[in-house]
């Protein structure tokens, strides 16, 4: 493995990848390398199957490869363009699926199984992840579930709703109130990150 690979999702330079989009076959494999482990935890995670996580990710590699998508550095770092990609392409897909199988592929319990730490990952990343995650396993329950369904499945709040049973009313406090503790998490670390 080159050192490339090793170097973390979150330090992928810009430069890589618009020279990716742009057919330099070096800086294309720079780009999945530091990239896949994520992307691919990602699109399992939403789609709970790895056959169909492959094919997303395929989907997302190959329309950069022929230019149908292009990254830009205004718009954020590189790899919040690749996960973007990423989670939208498979919630079209969950979303295109059988209704019955999109029940089947997160479950509400809580019993859910975090993404495993990619051998990509820097410390950064790694702590980051642990901040994220520390958050969600503190939170109540029924905010855990619906920010995790409005991330991975994409539903809206009144989705989220009636999914769950739930008043609308009480999905949105709980979206509200989980989201206010991750930016508070999030805000905390960042911190604590620029005084170190």
């Amino acid at each position: 493995m080159d050192t490339a690979a090793q170097h973390a999702a979150s330090t992928i330079d810009p430069k890589v990848a618009i020279q990716a989009g742009k057919g330099d076959n070096h800086a294309f494999t720079q780009l999945y390398d530091q990239s896949s482990t994520i992307l691919f935890s990602l699109a399992l995670r939403i789609l709970g199957r790895r056959e169909d996580a492959a094919d997303i990710l395929q989907e997302v590699y190959v329309d950069i490869w022929k230019r149908v998508v292009r990254y830009d550095v205004g718009r954020g770092t590189p790899i919040a363009w690749l996960i973007t990609l990423t989670r939208s392409r498979a919630i079209d897909r969950l979303r295109a699926s059988d209704p019955q199988l999109r029940r089947q592929t997160l479950p509400t319990d809580g019993t859910e199984s975090a993404a495993l730490p990619g051998q990509f990952e820097s410390p950064a990343d790694q702590a980051l992840r642990t901040v994220i995650s520390k958050t969600l396993e503190d939170l109540p329950k029924a905010h855990r579930q619906a920010i995790e369904l409005a991330y991975y499945e994409g539903l809206l709040p009144a989705e989220i709703a009636t999914r769950l049973n739930q008043p609308l009313d009480a999905v949105i406090t709980r979206l509200k109130l989980g989201m206010s503790q991750l930016h508070k998490s999030l805000h905390t670390y960042w911190e604590q990150d620029l005084s170190a």
